[in-house]
C-alpha cells in the first residue's frame, strides 16, 4: 500500500510540476506566431480554449495554438491538415 500511495503522490507532483512550468516562449525577434503548425505537446504558447500554454497543445496542428517561425514563412508552412496561418484556424 505503502508503495502505491508514494507513486500516487509521484506522479502528482510531477504533473503540477509541468504545468508551473508552462508559460509563453519569450518574444522572437524577426518571427511571427503561426497557428496550425505546432506538434502535441510544442507549440510556443496558446490562442484559446484547449491550451494554456507552451507545451500544451494536445493534437498536433491544432488551430488555436502557435510556434515562432521567420516572418514571411508561417503561410508557405504546409502540414497534412492544411498550410500554416497568421490567425487561428478551426480544425
Amino acid at each position: 500500500m505503502k508503495a502505491t500511495s508514494m507513486a500516487v503522490t509521484a506522479a502528482a507532483l510531477a504533473a503540477m510540476s509541468g504545468a508551473a512550468l508552462a508559460h509563453p516562449v519569450a518574444p522572437q525577434p524577426n518571427s511571427e506566431k503561426c497557428f496550425g503548425i505546432a506538434l502535441a505537446g510544442k507549440n510556443d504558447c496558446a490562442a484559446g480554449p484547449g491550451t494554456s500554454c507552451a507545451g500544451t497543445a494536445r493534437r498536433a496542428y491544432q488551430g488555436n495554438a502557435w510556434k515562432y517561425v521567420a516572418k514571411g514563412t508561417c503561410t508557405r508552412i504546409k502540414t497534412p491538415k492544411g498550410a500554416g496561418s497568421l490567425s487561428p484556424v478551426a480544425r
